[in-house]
């Protein structure tokens, strides 16, 4: 029914643990397709280690029903190994987790009941826990306290705490609607995954299991992350400055101009900040329709720069103080 697509760049200190939260899983319908993206490090040794006689025994764990590959390409990025992975996999449903990420044992089995109930929607997803410092946060996605399960309005859901409902650890994508829309774009560095989700959304319903089954792991090393929350990204890799794909359904669809306001009065401070980009920053801001940002925002966006400089730095400073009080 699944196949499981794990990219590996770099990930050896993590990559045993999470095959094994798959090789765990309750659910044995599944193959697990792992794509090494030119690694330097001995993650793809570590792979055939844990697919061992020796360690499977050892770990009292089986081979998936439908079996394993390793498959090896040279550094091409996360979409290319991604989009690889899908090329090879056999099953319908395409899930994809990141080697420094895991999920719950009742993670696919939970997912196939969530398909089965919702065969129509193109694309199915999970909550999750945000591991940080240790601890595990239930992601809070933006659906109410009493939803349990069913079809979301995506846009709509994600606009309210800019949370991902749709995180691509805990999302399951059918391999048709993969396919019709060509997966990653491998030009994106960022938004690679939202990008795929909102051209899914748009044509195909979207179903959701308020329950978290998966973990996104934050405590990685900065150099292992895939993502560096302050890093400042070329235009031409970057989601925000790259959705004008998107010009005519945001004009007809209020929910999705919401978010994709949202996201991009929120993406775009640090580039403002940092006087990055200023034209591309312009440009973008100008399709925001600030009154209905929050006055905070609107300030942001109407003062002078060295004043919210200002500001950026103190609330900076505190963020750092909270953060060594959790730790």
């Amino acid at each position: 029914m699944f196949s499981v697509i794990i990219p590996l760049y770099n990930k050896a200190p993590y990559i045993e643990k999470a095959l094994q939260s798959v090789l765990q899983q309750t659910f044995r319908d599944f193959e697990i397709i792992v794509v090494d993206d030119g690694s330097t490090d001995n993650g793809a040794e570590i792979v055939k280690k844990v697919f061992s006689t020796d360690y499977l025994t050892a770990h009292q764990l089986q081979i998936p029903l439908k079996g394993f590959q390793l498959i090896s390409q040279p550094n091409q990025g996360v979409s290319t190994a991604r989009n690889n992975g899908a090329k090879q996999a056999k099953e319908n449903y395409l899930a994809f987790l990141d080697a420094d990420d895991e999920w719950h044992p009742e993670y696919l089995a939970k997912m196939k009941q969530l398909i089965e109930q919702f065969p129509d929607a193109g694309l199915w997803a999970s909550n999750y826990y945000i591991v940080k410092n240790g601890r595990n946060r239930q992601a809070t996605v933006g659906v109410e306290k009493d939803f349990s399960k069913g079809i979301i309005n995506y846009f709509q859901v994600y606009a309210k705490t800019l949370c991902m409902p749709i995180w691509t650890g805990a999302a399951i994508v059918s391999k048709k609607v993969f396919e019709e829309e060509h997966g990653f774009k491998p030009q994106l560095k960022l938004g690679e995954d939202f990008d795929l989700w909102v051209r899914i959304a748009i044509k195909h319903p979207v179903a959701f299991l308020n329950e978290p089954l998966a973990y996104y792991h934050q405590d990685v090393e900065q150099k292992n992350r895939g993502v560096v929350d302050n890093k400042i990204y070329e235009p031409a890799t970057h989601y925000i400055f790259n959705l004008q794909f998107l010009e005519q359904a945001e004009k007809e669809n209020a929910d999705l101009k919401q978010l994709l306001d949202n996201l991009r009065v929120y993406t775009l401070e640090r580039y403002r900040l940092k006087k990055t980009y200023p034209e591309e920053v312009k440009k973008e801001i100008s399709k925001v329709n600030l009154k209905n940002q929050p006055l905070k925002i609107r300030l942001f966006y109407y003062l002078p720069l060295p004043i919210c400089q200002f500001f950026s730095s103190v609330r900076n400073k505190i963020s750092k103080l909270k953060n060594k009080i959790r730790k």
